[in-house]
Parts: C-alpha cells; sequence; structure tokens
C-alpha cells in the first residue's frame, strides 16, 4: 500500500464521528448545537448519559490505535509511518473531512488510543493521571491537561527523547491549544464541573464558531 493512501485512511478514520452519530441515534439531536457543542465523550455523557459516554471514549480511541496497530510499516521508519498515522487521526478528530473540516472534537480520547498503540505503559501511566486529578477535582479538563502534560514525562522516563517522545510533546501542546477556552474559564471559576455543583455561569460554549449556529462560543 502505498505510505500516502494510509496515512489518508487514517485521517478518515479519524474523522469517523462517533459522538454525532451516538447523539442522532440515541437522543435525535446533534451534538454540535447542545451543551459545549464538542463531538467529544464529555459532551455525550452530558446529553446522553455515561454508558453511551464511555462507548463513545471507547470507539475514539479505536479510531486512533487502530490505524497506528494495522496500518503497514515501510523500512526502516516503520515507527515515523506510525507516529504519521496517529497525528493523521487525530487531526481527522478535530477537523474531520464529513464535516467539511469544521470543528469536531478535542482529540484526547483518539490521541490516548493513538498512544497506547505507540507506547503502553506511559499511556496507562498518563491515564491514571487522569482518572485521579478527575476524581480530585469533577473537571474533565483539568484531567485531560494533565494527563497530556504526564505523558511527555512518562515517555522521557521509561523510553527516553525519541520520536514518540517528540510527538507526545507536540501533542500534549495541541491539547493545551484546543483547550484555551477551558482554561480561560476555569480561570473565571466558570468551568462547569462533570457533576456536583457546576460553575457561576451557564454552562458556556467554547470559542469556536459551532457549524451553522448564530453566535461565539
Amino acid at each position: 500500500m502505498n505510505p500516502l493512501i494510509a496515512v489518508l485512511i487514517a485521517y478518515i478514520s479519524g474523522s469517523l464521528p462517533f459522538a454525532y452519530l451516538a447523539g442522532r441515534v440515541l437522543g435525535g439531536i446533534d451534538l454540535r448545537r447542545q451543551g459545549s457543542g464538542n463531538l467529544g465523550a464529555t459532551n455525550v455523557f452530558r446529553a446522553l448519559g455515561l454508558p453511551a459516554a464511555f462507548v463513545v471514549f471507547l470507539l475514539d480511541a479505536a479510531k486512533g490505535g487502530l490505524p497506528v496497530w494495522l496500518l503497514p510499516t515501510h523500512g526502516p521508519n516503520s515507527e515515523w509511518w506510525q507516529i504519521a498515522y496517529g497525528v493523521a487521526a487525530i487531526l481527522g478528530h478535530v477537523r474531520p473531512v464529513f464535516f467539511l473540516w469544521r470543528r469536531g472534537g478535542k482529540g484526547v480520547a483518539t490521541a490516548a488510543g493513538v498512544f497506547f498503540a505507540l507506547t503502553h505503559l506511559p499511556t496507562a501511566i498518563a491515564t491514571l493521571v487522569w482518572v485521579g486529578v478527575f476524581i480530585a477535582t469533577r473537571y474533565v479538563s483539568v484531567a485531560s491537561l494533565s494527563a497530556a502534560t504526564s505523558l511527555p514525562v512518562a515517555i522521557l522516563i521509561f523510553r527516553g527523547p525519541h520520536a514518540v517522545f517528540a510527538m507526545s510533546v507536540v501533542t500534549s501542546a495541541f491539547v493545551w491549544w484546543t483547550h484555551r477556552g477551558n482554561i480561560v474559564r476555569l480561570r473565571r471559576g466558570e468551568e462547569p464541573k462533570t457533576w456536583g455543583r457546576p460553575g457561576r455561569g451557564r454552562e458556556p460554549r467554547d470559542s469556536i464558531q459551532i457549524a451553522g449556529a448564530p453566535g461565539v462560543r
């Protein structure tokens, strides 16, 4: 298989909008116009409940991990091709082709699947960080940012400074960028918690325009 075709397949895999499909099938709603407008497991949880959110999270992780596992690699640069597939899948989730490259999700679950396929132990450690921070704070955004920050550290400790470590640093920075609206709301005390008492304001929308919807979020 031509490696560029394989990268395209990985991107299309990442573009599969499982959160959107869950909203349509299970609730008859467009999650781009519900809650945060984000096509991710957190917005599914708020709109459809925990079972649907758990399934969407697993599917979003799988669409990142499976291309890395299954698509062919080429010669001595095999790890670089795996990284390319992972990057393509994450970009597909964030800017899915099926929505004409408008906003999808924030890439955390898909990135988790990619890195689990690339390096198991550091990803498991970052996952435990996510769980611990989430239980302590009840903020998905804080847990995601903490996990994204801990992943490069864990990779550096257990695997050293190589290609996957470089990708993890870039991915961590990307996750911080996709969560910039959440960071602003956290500083203002307006970020909603997943359960319990929310922040002071009503649930805000992120700072990117929802496709087809008025206003700024």
